[in-house]
């Protein structure tokens, strides 16, 4: 995976707080703490979405039993490239 620099300017506060991070955890340097920072975040948004998805099915009405050519498109929509 190629990385790409980028520059975080923050008031001297959360700098502090950001090196107070580093010195007493496992981060190595402020990058790995900010990199840490943005995977949580992603994986926050993604657990929102989850329970959404689970809400809307929830709210759908009872189950009910698919027809093969249903489960077909599924399969057929589930191995379609993300855009």
């Amino acid at each position: 995976m190629e990385e790409h620099a980028i520059t975080v300017e923050m008031p001297d506060p959360l700098r502090s707080f950001v090196a107070e991070q580093v010195r007493s955890g496992p981060y190595a340097d402020e990058a790995e703490y900010l990199r840490d920072l943005v995977r949580r975040d992603r994986e926050a948004q993604a657990s929102v979405r989850l329970r959404e998805l689970i809400e809307e099915g929830l709210a759908s009405g009872p189950a009910r039993a698919m027809s093969e050519a249903e489960w077909a498109e599924l399969r057929q929509r589930a191995l379609q490239p993300r855009v």
